[in-house]
């Protein structure tokens, strides 16, 4: 899952604690809050738009998908007036900080890991803000961060 840290970082969960993670406005990403976050289920933060995009920490999912209240809000950027209460056109997840890496795993450590060639992430013209990371993928990920010094 990424954001700009300048907006929302890593900085800010660990502070926070938790936090809703909605404001998405992308069917592939409501539906992948829909149908495939559970609770406990492990996300990494990724930074974007940054001198150094990587990825930066863990997260957990901290529940299920709800409609994310900014699309029915007049004074927030994501506010859709199309969408409707009895049928929301958007999700969002509340995510709990779970750690932060000593140094981030940047895009070209990624890309020189085998195993992690499938990545959304890497891909030229991704503009998903929440990609699917398979199992082996995150235990890779999981085992690079622990090379650079994760607590």
């Amino acid at each position: 899952m990424k954001s700009e840290p300048s907006v929302y970082g890593i900085d800010h969960l660990q502070r926070d604690k938790r936090t809703s993670w909605g404001g998405v406005r992308n069917y592939q990403v409501r539906n992948m809050f829909r149908d495939d976050f559970a609770q406990g289920d492990l996300a990494f933060f990724y930074h974007s738009s940054c001198d150094e995009p990587g990825i930066v920490g863990t997260m957990k999912i901290a529940g299920k998908a709800y409609p994310d209240p900014t699309q029915f809000d007049p004074e927030s950027e994501y506010f859709d007036p199309r969408s409707k209460r009895d049928s929301p056109s958007w999700l969002a997840v509340d995510v709990r900080f779970e750690r932060r890496f000593r140094q981030p795993l940047p895009l070209d450590v990624l890309r020189s890991h085998p195993g992690l060639e499938g990545l959304l992430i890497l891909r030229r013209g991704n503009r998903l803000s929440v990609t699917p990371v398979t199992g082996a993928e995150a235990e890779l990920i999981l085992s690079l961060a622990a090379e650079k010094g994760v607590p």
